[in-house]
């Protein structure tokens, strides 16, 4: 599948994966200047890219799994949307999880674009749910 992508920056990175098989593809930072995220703040980070998600998909932006479990640096949302009707720029909310300060260098990989499908549903009020085994019980209620 094809998805349009547009530089709104000529500096921008067109999104890359690392490997062959990678699910994700590596989102960069559109910057001129590093940028630096204070402990426990965040900021928003531009990729100079817009993106035309195709309909009945998202394009979700998740952690880079070395930010994070090095820097302490990983989406503020935790998981990042971009609809199919958006065409602004994909920005990253990179929120700073450690006690240092952070820095993230021009065109440096700050995040992951997933494009995955999704079911458009509509909800269908009821008087009552069918019954399953599980019922009500909820959080921690399988022992695990």
């Amino acid at each position: 599948m094809k998805v349009n992508i547009k530089k709104l920056n000529e500096n921008a990175i067109i999104p890359s994966r690392g490997s062959e098989q990678a699910a994700g593809m590596d989102l960069y930072a559109c910057t001129s200047t590093p940028v630096v995220i204070a402990p426990h703040e965040t900021v928003m980070v531009g990729t100079g890219l817009a993106i035309e998600t195709p309909v009945g998909y998202a394009s979700l932006i998740f952690a880079r799994s070395g930010l994070a479990s090095k820097q302490g640096l990983a989406p503020a949302n935790k998981i990042g949307l971009v609809d199919s009707d958006y065409r602004g720029e994909v920005k990253v909310a990179l929120h700073n999880h450690s006690n240092e300060p952070q820095i993230i260098n021009p065109m440096e990989r700050i995040a992951q674009l997933v494009v995955m499908p999704y079911l458009q549903v509509e909800f269908n009020e009821v008087d009552e749910l069918s019954e399953t085994e599980r019922g009500e019980r909820g959080f921690g209620s399988t022992g695990k």
